[in-house]
């Protein structure tokens, strides 16, 4: 191989240009007309347009990744992860043309790619499999009858489906028929297939995934496993290597499984095995992934294995350099998807352009896998994904710490991110104790997300760093010694200190007598400071209001301000501005296509019922009536784009 076509966007079009940059092969870049500035665009030795922005106009068109292969001379093609990563006909159409594919063989891609006869298969290779249907669900009515025959709740799933895309839980008959609905149209939108099978769910369960890599000689080896069970809408959030759940033998067990199922359909490349697993360690077959996952860093990071560089090797016809003997697991790697989304609003999808991009530092502990950059754009049309946050420790609790510093030195300025959230679960007792399952996310956070608990160190770390803050734009000159009284707000809360200049380390006494010393690193105008509490660093993002702060550290975003008492006294009698009212329009929460409209003026709605459906970010997100009350108008119809906070429909 001398020219490897990446037919993808983003991080992983990055990730793969990397490592083909160190074999010495030269890369090919494809871009949509939305993504011509893109970083995977700038890195590539050559970078072809492929079409118009949406997806199924330009990185879904065969046609057009064949003649960037023909114009560009291209001898091989890496997929990545999405697209056409899993098309059989696309690797056909390469094999034809005699060009590489750099994954498995399309006979692999067909018996793995369809979850009903990847299920089949997995039974005649001796793999645990989830109770369910075996066939094709045709209708609304058949997928209530097939889940009362299993018992709620019940998964219903796009047979072709993936990547959380075409998947639904249901515990009653009418989520079983709305969710046999959104599963088809998905599956049809994201993978041009509208088959739907229903199973079992596995209540209190943890995704458990094995990575495997087979090459062209009949070798195969597990990697090891990775703990996917933060999700959210089926959608990982927060994965790690290995999981804090398995023992050896289970991971040998679902190992050996794992191989034998890819043996069993002539696998070569690097794929994975996804298994949900009980509280008992008894484990099922969910479906197998023909392509590179999201999370493989967690991978690389605990194994020392480029698992791209192994794709290309057995793409070669290279046998494996190595045993199952030999497949190491070192320390504790924990990955984190950083999302543009508002975490706040109900993780409500953000676009726009990334005015401030500055990632942390990359080291022995700390990997960044982006594809976006300062000034970039986080486009409408595509996923939502930033950039994928790993870190590695020689424990799991090491490897937290060091993700949630990571996390508390990302700066994102721009579209809405999701960083707070994953520092706050990462903090959660829940999380830290290991105690996980898939629906971790809805049983700690039922209401939403709010921000990490405010305990009383974070809120005295807040006032602390609310004083320094203030004070050094304050003072020009430095004077030791000098004891002031100061009022620090925190989200409302009055904290009463006195503050002491100090040479090297402040001093702080609170109301309640005890003495806090802080050693500072901040400057006017810096966006992160450092202070050290009691020998621990802690890293506070900082952002300037009109009136006082917005401080932000581990999972917490606060308000906060600083003034002597009297000042505080005074800010007292200022009137409380009175936000407009909105309670009579249901608003576009994010830019996004208009698909259906059920509301109808003069129409009586009651709280919970559906009034339009808005597709953002490759995503359907059902807009429901807040309260009962009577449709006055209509604003909107299908096909038409909004932008955020568009009035939808205007209540009586």
């Amino acid at each position: 191989m001398k020219k490897i076509l990446i037919a993808n966007r983003g991080e992983i079009a990055c990730r793969v240009i990397r490592t083909a940059r160190q074999m010495g092969i030269a890369t090919v870049a494809v871009y949509s007309e939305a993504d011509a500035a893109a970083k995977h665009v700038r890195m590539a030795d050559e970078a072809v347009c492929v079409g118009p922005a949406p997806s199924n106009q330009s990185y879904l068109v065969m046609d057009n990744i064949l003649t960037a292969i023909k114009q560009t001379g291209a001898d091989a093609v890496h997929p990545g992860y999405g697209f056409l990563s899993e098309n059989p006909v696309f690797r056909e159409t390469l094999d034809a043309a005699g060009i590489a594919f750099i994954g498995p063989d399309a006979n692999a891609m067909r018996a793995m790619g369809d979850k009903i006869s990847s299920k089949i298969l997995a039974k005649k290779a001796g793999v645990n499999t989830i109770p369910g249907s075996d066939e094709v669900i045709e209708s609304a009515e058949q997928a209530v009858e097939t889940a009362r025959q299993i018992g709620y709740p019940v998964m219903i799933k796009a047979s072709a489906g993936g990547g959380g895309k075409g998947m639904r839980i249901a515990y009653n008959d009418s989520e079983a028929a709305e969710g046999w609905q959104s599963a088809t149209n998905e599956g049809v939108s994201y993978f041009g297939d509208g088959r739907v099978f229903i199973e079992k769910f596995i209540e209190s369960p943890r995704h458990i995934e094995i990575q495997v890599l087979c090459d062209a000689h009949g070798n195969g080896v597990w990697l090891n496993e990775r703990e996917c069970s933060i999700q959210r809408r089926n959608q990982k959030v927060i994965e790690e290597a290995p999981s804090p759940f398995l023992d050896p033998q289970t991971r040998r067990a679902m190992g050996d499984q794992a191989v034998a199922l890819a043996k069993a359909v002539g696998y070569q490349s690097a794929g994975t095995v996804e298994f949900v697993m009980g509280a008992d360690k008894g484990f099922y077959f969910l479906e197998m992934n023909t392509r590179l996952q999201v999370e493989h860093p967690v991978t690389e990071m605990t194994t020392g294995l480029d698992l791209v560089e192994q794709m290309i090797r057995v793409a070669r016809g290279e046998p494996l350099a190595f045993t199952q003997d030999a497949v190491p697991l070192n320390g504790w790697a924990i990955e984190c998807r950083v999302y543009a989304e508002d975490p706040y609003r109900g993780f409500l999808p953000s676009v726009g352009r990334l005015s401030r991009y500055e990632p942390p530092a990359p080291s022995q502990n700390v990997r960044v896998d982006d594809g976006v950059y300062a000034g970039g754009e986080v486009s409408l049309f595509y996923d939502p994904m930033i950039a994928k946050l790993i870190t590695w420790g020689e424990d799991r609790q090491s490897a937290i710490d060091a993700m949630g510093a990571a996390l508390d030195n990302y700066l994102i300025d721009g579209p809405g991110h999701n960083m707070d959230f994953l520092n706050a679960v990462l903090k959660h007792p829940r999380f830290v104790a290991g105690n996980l399952t898939t629906g971790f996310l809805a049983e700690e956070y039922p209401e939403g997300f709010s921000g990490a608990p405010l305990t009383e160190a974070s809120r005295n770390l807040f006032a602390m760093a609310a004083v320094i803050i203030e004070d050094s734009w304050e003072q020009q000159l430095y004077e030791s010694d000098h004891v002031q009284a100061w009022v620090a707000t925190v989200d409302g809360e009055e904290t009463l200190l006195n503050f002491n200049r100090r040479e090297g380390a402040h001093l702080f006494q609170f109301a309640e007598g005890h003495e806090v010393e802080v050693s500072a690193h901040y400057a006017p105008g810096m966006r992160l400071a450092n202070f050290s509490v009691d020998g621990l660093t802690h890293t506070l993002r900082v952002d300037r209001l009109a009136d006082g702060y917005r401080l932000t550290h581990g999972g917490r975003c606060v308000s906060v301000t600083a003034r002597t008492p009297r000042l505080q006294e005074l800010a007292r009698l200022m009137p409380v501005k009175v936000p407009p009212d909105t309670s009579k329009l249901l608003m576009a929460p994010m830019p996004g296509l208009v698909l259906k409209v059920m509301a109808e003026p003069g129409k009586k709605v009651a709280a919970g019922d559906a009034l339009c459906v808005l597709e953002a970010m490759k995503m359907e997100n059902i807009m429901k009536a807040e309260k009962d009350a009577v449709v006055e108008s209509v604003a909107v119809k299908p096909g038409d784009t909004v932008e955020a906070d568009a009035v939808l429909v205007r209540f009586e």
